[in-house]
């Protein structure tokens, strides 16, 4: 067996400091646009430059080519869900649901109040089924077209929703995350959740509060306007409908009933099709665009195209045709490229231990309480941007300091709770990370354009910081625990 040297912090830093700098050019470069493919070659670029010190470390090619199959192995159904969450959102515009949603939404939903409402809904959502990524694939997509529509940012949308779909997540017993902090640590999730409460609901209130200014602040001056040229544009376009709502129902039942999130968005496909099928006939015949065929099979291809390649509107209004000029398969391609290129350099970097001594490094930190759960904190938000995947955030450093919990004295809901505070709500902050490449790909929005205006996700960290430092909600192991640890 080939014998290899540890990674000096020298080595570790390298790739990292390498990569900071290349992404930042490229957003320098590119802007918003710098994930379509600059993020990406910054990333191949910097698991290379940690692949040639690897094997310098002695480690061998195939031990990092496994690394590398087994971090995309992990983010394997990360791009299942993204291809059929394309497929979705194809179908739904075909069949009506998602003008549906728009349609009835903006009647119901007023302007000044939009961006705290757009949290505060999907963070019931979110809390009643668990799944972030369920929402923003749902109810998401149809509140970005509202705002817009409604000539309200898409970028502060965009943040309401990310946020309001976090913190429902975040709090829910049918979270993944919520379930693995808590497992890792060593607690149930149950203390787990409770323990939550005190860093989270300030921080969703303080978001609301700010959403809800924002959305008294905002000029709405030409909202009655767009509102009924829109509400006549779609109803032409599309036969509205309250049982075009039909697809949303059957995800939305799926996810509270648990079922994994590949199948629950597929069967949202299909039953977004047959809806498309059954009130759009003209409508899926219109984009088959081929007079030749039989009515039948200009309907198969029709939907077929929905599925693999999105819906293109020809509404006559600018703003609506973009709109809804969105889906398919092939319109998540290069998010799923982004996600393959930040999984290799993540990879790459815990093949070679690169990972696991920057870890180390930052455990020599440790000297006080405060100091080992701000540092979790950081260590969290560190391996998401690094691994780019928010449940090798929780794992690694969950299983690296669950011991220095112990040592100190400290319950494992402390770590839990700083392990969600952490590595789940800044996941989608992260451009390249499987969450934030989901979210701007789902919304239409650039990661970085919403980051500013995801409040909660940015709160979240800073209030456990400070409950962390003052020394507040922090529970002592409790005695027989500590005795059995001990033993």
């Amino acid at each position: 067996m080939t014998q290899h040297k540890q990674a000096t912090l020298v080595d570790a830093l390298i790739p990292v400091v390498a990569l900071v700098s290349m992404l930042a050019t490229a957003v320098y470069l590119f802007s918003s646009d710098s994930s379509a493919g600059a993020n990406q070659i910054a990333l191949i670029l910097a698991a290379c430059i940690a692949m040639v010190i690897g094997i310098k470390n002695g480690y061998r090619w195939e031990q990092i080519e496994q690394g590398i199959v087994r971090s995309i192995g992990v983010a394997t159904p990360a791009l299942l869900i993204l291809f059929s969450v394309g497929s979705l959102i194809g179908t739904w515009i075909l069949a009506g649901t998602v003008p549906a949603m728009i349609y009835y939404g903006m009647q119901l939903l007023s302007p000044d109040y939009f961006y705290a409402a757009s949290c505060l809904l999907c963070a019931v959502v979110a809390l009643s089924i668990g799944s972030s990524w369920t929402v923003a694939g749902t109810l998401g997509i149809a509140l970005i077209g509202i705002a817009q529509t409604m000539g309200l940012s898409m970028e502060i949308t965009a943040g309401a929703i990310v946020s309001g779909a976090y913190f429902g997540d975040k709090m829910s017993p049918m979270s993944d995350t919520t379930n693995l902090a808590p497992a890792v640590a060593g607690t149930d999730i149950f203390s787990h959740i409770r323990h939550m409460t005190w860093t989270t609901m300030p921080s969703i209130l303080i978001a609301l509060v700010l959403f809800l200014f924002l959305g008294l602040s905002a000029d709405t001056s030409n909202v009655e306007t767009n509102l009924d040229a829109t509400l006549e544009l779609l109803s032409t376009q599309f036969h509205i409908g309250p049982h075009l709502l039909l697809p949303l129902l059957v995800v939305l039942f799926l996810a509270y009933r648990k079922m994994p999130a590949f199948p629950t968005v597929i069967l949202g496909t299909i039953a977004g099709a047959s809806c498309a099928a059954l009130f759009q006939f003209d409508g899926v015949v219109a984009l088959a665009g081929d007079a030749s065929l039989m009515p039948l099979l200009a309907m198969v291809k029709g939907i077929w195209i929905a599925m693999f390649n999105g819906y293109t509107a020809n509404t006559g209004d600018a703003i609506l045709d973009s709109l809804l000029s969105r889906g398919g398969m092939s319109a998540m391609v290069t998010t799923v490229w982004l996600i393959l290129s930040a999984m290799a350099f993540g990879g790459v970097m815990e093949a070679t231990g690169l990972m696991e001594r920057i870890l180390q490094s930052l455990l020599r930190l440790v000297t006080s309480t405060s100091s080992l759960i701000l540092t979790t904190l950081g260590c969290a938000i560190g391996a998401n941007i690094i691994t780019a995947d928010q449940f090798i955030a929780i794992i690694l450093p969950g299983r690296m300091l669950k011991l220095e919990y112990t040592r100190r004295g400290l319950a494992p809901v402390n770590l839990s709770r700083a392990l969600e505070d952490s590595a789940t709500v800044t996941s989608p902050l992260v451009p390249w990370n499987t969450c934030g490449a989901f979210m701007a790909s789902t919304l239409g929005v650039a990661t970085i354009a919403y980051l500013p205006f995801a409040f909660f996700n940015l709160i979240c960290p800073v209030v456990s910081a400070s409950y962390a430092w003052f020394q507040i909600k922090i529970l002592p192991l409790e005695e027989p625990e500590a005795e059995l640890a001990e033993a």
